[in-house]
């Protein structure tokens, strides 16, 4: 999509209402955290993690975004959280700021589907051509308030994925920050699903692991936890907890949400915390529960599961403490560990992956040799 003036214009007038001075002004207001939430070095071998479970919800102002953001993360604070995930897609709740969005909201939610809705800036363009307008004010707005938010509760914030520009093609990427509210990296969608393919998404082409003071964190995005390939690379590069946004848009079922990250985190024995986007947007529904998971032997239950969202349809959080060293003490000795064969798997592996067909509805993509990126 060309835009003319008028959307340029309108685009630089999003940009200018949801400036970072402001947004930083308005968290300012707020009470901040207690000190005691703070990262601290006596509880490194000891991480409390928080995963939100968020109702979707458009908003036509941005404060209210930032305001939305800000009682959940200093909620996690407040109950001792080092470390608070997001959801896949945070962010969506800014396509408000859109003139005609809430409306076509609202006559789908009433059964009205969009055929009469009023026109806007997505009448006559693909979905691809609204996040391509949309990113930039999106991804502003949402890393603005979360390096903010971040430094203020003095915690490790995974601020969820957003809709990215990079170079002209449009990305899900997942955004990390520290105590400090510095960005240390991010992580691009790999496996898409397959309506995101539809749309015509670039698909991440490598997976990258963050060293931090509680540990080295990993962000696979949704479907990336699908796959077991992912976890076990992600292990083998020295990563122990991986936090994994979801955005499930189908009817809830509790053993298909178990596709995800509880089988990868027993097969890789690592942490996970799963943080799910719930609620509806259009013609799509979102569900899930948003949970911390750990190898059966360091649950007290047995069953593999640390903390999980009580429903799967509204907006929740969730705390449990993760215990490093004795992830390690059963690493070192777990069977699963001494039962691994690297001399079979570099012997078939790369054979294997270069002669498996490519199905049809999986385009190459950014599938070449990756991008030199820090992080």
């Amino acid at each position: 999509m060309e835009m003319g003036w008028k959307e340029k214009a309108f685009q630089r007038y999003l940009l200018w209402k949801a400036r970072p001075k402001k947004l930083e002004r308005h968290l300012n207001k707020k009470k901040a955290s207690p000190a005691g939430s703070k990262v601290s070095p006596e509880k490194k071998g000891r991480v409390r993690g928080a995963a939100v479970q968020l109702k979707l919800k458009l908003h036509h102002d941005p404060l209210g975004f930032a305001e939305e953001m800000r009682v959940l993360v200093e909620e996690a604070a407040d109950r001792g959280a080092q470390l608070v995930v997001f959801p896949e897609y945070n962010g969506l709740q800014l396509l408000g700021m859109l003139p005609g969005v809430m409306e076509l909201t609202s006559r789908a939610e009433q059964g009205g589907g969009g055929k009469n809705a009023p026109a806007g800036p997505a009448q006559g363009h693909s979905v691809l051509d609204v996040f391509r307008f949309a990113a930039p004010f999106i991804e502003r707005t949402t890393l603005s308030i979360f390096s903010s938010l971040a430094s203020r509760c003095g915690l490790y914030i995974m601020a969820g994925s957003l809709v990215c520009l990079d170079n002209g093609s449009v990305v899900n990427r997942a955004f990390l920050f520290d105590p400090a509210g510095a960005p240390i990296g991010f992580q691009d969608k790999v496996h898409l699903f397959p309506t995101e393919q539809e749309w015509g998404f670039r698909r991440g082409s490598r997976f990258d692991v963050f060293p931090t003071a509680i540990g080295t964190l990993a962000m696979p995005v949704c479907m990336d936890a699908t796959y077991f390939e992912t976890f076990r690379i992600l292990s083998l590069m020295g990563a122990r907890i991986a936090l994994v946004p979801i955005a499930n848009a189908e009817p809830y079922n509790e053993h298909l949400a178990l596709r995800g990250i509880w089988p990868r985190v027993q097969e890789s024995l690592i942490f996970g915390i799963k943080s799910a986007l719930v609620g509806r947007l259009l013609e799509f529904e979102f569900t899930g529960r948003a949970g911390l998971f750990a190898p059966l032997e360091l649950t007290p239950r047995g069953d593999g599961v640390l903390a999980e969202t009580n429903q799967h349809s509204e907006t929740e959080l969730v705390l449990a403490d993760l215990y490093l060293e004795a992830l390690e003490e059963l690493r070192r000795g777990h069977p699963v560990m001494g039962d691994m064969n690297p001399p079979l798997y570099r012997r078939y592996f790369p054979r294997v992956y270069e002669s498996a067909p490519l199905p049809a509805h999986h385009p190459p993509g950014n599938a070449g040799k990756p991008e030199d990126r820090s992080g």
